[in-house]
């Protein structure tokens, strides 16, 4: 998330350090050959959701999808909805790319972009039927908390692209964070706390983390069909 600094309007504080990683052939390929079918291009215009996936069904976008497998996984046990990624390191962009080739997968489009930018920018309010962040970097040192996606703007403008009835599945597997995203959003009028996680693939995240020996948090709130701040 970004979020001026004080006494610095200009200067943006982001969740993430840009950073392009190395970079297959085969990702390198996929990112020419395989972006026109599946990618969104940069821009400031809202996105026609309908026109671009040609049909009207539930949409769920993907926060911070990392490798993307998470996403072709939930993609390809539910084709019966349609997945909008948002990641913006290209070398995981490049890996998703080639999964779809490979498992044929119709039902997801891509944005490298930031995504407070693209939630501000492109989505239309009430557009989305879910949103899911999985691992986002939890930034441990208390010092760059601040840098963490999950802050009180931030779940304003999820509230805002959720259609009522929507969910916002998160997970974690660092306690102080799982604890700031329950006390937001529990604090938040627009969001009510489901009582069960939602069903998700596993992460290589959350692999490490568990190998670390580090606890998985998942918290899935509903944005209320009584809205709040809207």
């Amino acid at each position: 998330m970004k979020s001026a600094l004080p006494g610095n309007p200009h200067r943006k504080v982001r969740s993430y350090v840009q950073r392009e990683g190395r970079m297959t052939p085969a990702q390198r390929r996929a990112l020419e050959t395989l972006w026109p079918k599946f990618g969104i291009d940069p821009g400031m215009e809202p996105l026609d959701l309908d026109a671009l996936f040609r049909r009207h069904v539930p949409r769920i976008m993907e926060i911070g999808f990392g490798d993307g497998e998470c996403l072709v996984e939930l993609a390809r046990l539910h084709p019966e909805r349609d997945y909008l990624g948002v990641e913006v390191h290209r070398p995981g962009v490049g890996h998703l790319l080639l999964a779809l080739e490979k498992d044929a997968i119709e039902n997801v489009r891509i944005v490298c972009a930031d995504a407070v930018e693209v939630l501000e920018q492109r989505i239309p309010d009430s557009a989305l039927t879910g949103v899911n962040i999985y691992f986002p970097d939890p930034w441990p040192k208390k010092r760059h908390h601040k840098r963490r996606l999950i802050q009180p703007v931030f779940v304003d403008l999820l509230a805002r692209k959720l259609a009522a009835g929507g969910n916002l599945h998160l997970a974690t597997d660092w306690r102080d964070y799982a604890e700031q995203m329950l006390e937001l959003l529990s604090a938040n009028p627009d969001f009510q706390e489901v009582g069960g996680p939602a069903g998700r693939p596993g992460t290589k995240f959350e692999a490490r983390g568990r190998r670390l020996g580090h606890g998985v948090w998942d918290l899935v709130f509903t944005r209320s069909l009584k809205r709040g701040s809207s």
